[in-house]
């Protein structure tokens, strides 16, 4: 009986706040995604390197400096195109604004991102695809990233739209609660329960889990 190797998938902490960047990888070509290279570009080279894989897309599940510090060095280092929803980009040129206003103002490696993403798209790396789902709220460019290999359970990269137990926050420039409310409830949680759900800070979670018990959007929320 042959056997199916399954998807290489890494998620690690990098950055200042933490922000989770994920390389997913397929087996057969080694052709890659990085979703989020928030920082620490050298680690993340380093860890397509160990794997063997090679980068062949960079996307962004949103432009809040914390996900973008590293885009430009690991775009240089792998000439991975690189992707932004096409609202979000008001707020990446403006990235040293916003390090500003946290206090954190100083040098800032930026290239333009190579691709505008409207939401819908599959991105092939390899023999996969990752499909871009638009979830505005947290900024008006928010997406996630779907992945779902045949014979394996569906990944959902969620950036800051979906925590466990909790949801992005929206106070922030183009933050709408309504929207990141819909978001989650319409595209989101239509999901399988099973879906593990890779959030851009903390925790995993399921969709099952947070379909139920989030305080903010689940069953037994007042919102």
């Amino acid at each position: 009986m042959s056997t199916v190797t399954p998807m290489f998938r890494k998620s690690f902490r990098v950055g200042a706040l933490g922000c989770t960047c994920t390389i997913l990888g397929c087996p057969e070509t080694r052709e890659a995604l990085v979703v989020d290279p928030g920082g620490e570009a050298d680690r993340i080279v380093e860890e397509l390197k160990q794997a063997g894989l090679t980068a062949v897309r960079i996307v962004h599940t949103h432009a809040h400096f914390d996900h973008v510090m590293g885009t430009a060095a690991v775009a240089r280092a792998t000439g991975a195109e690189t992707a932004l929803h096409a609202l979000d980009r008001p707020l990446y040129d403006h990235v040293p604004d916003q390090l500003e206003a946290f206090g954190m103002a100083g040098p800032v490696d930026m290239a333009a991102p190579t691709r505008a993403l409207i939401g819908g798209e599959a991105l092939a790396f390899g023999r996969h695809e990752a499909h871009i789902l638009h979830t505005p709220g947290h900024t008006p460019g928010s997406l996630c990233v779907l992945v779902a290999p045949p014979q394996e359970r569906p990944l959902l990269l969620s950036g800051d739209t979906l925590f466990a137990g909790s949801i992005g926050r929206t106070d922030l420039w183009g933050g709408d609660f309504g929207q990141i409310v819909e978001s989650i409830r319409g595209p989101l949680f239509a999901l399988a329960e099973t879906t593990l759900v890779v959030p851009g800070h903390g925790p995993e979670t399921t969709i099952g889990l947070e379909r139920e018990d989030n305080p903010f959007v689940g069953k037994y929320a007042r919102v």
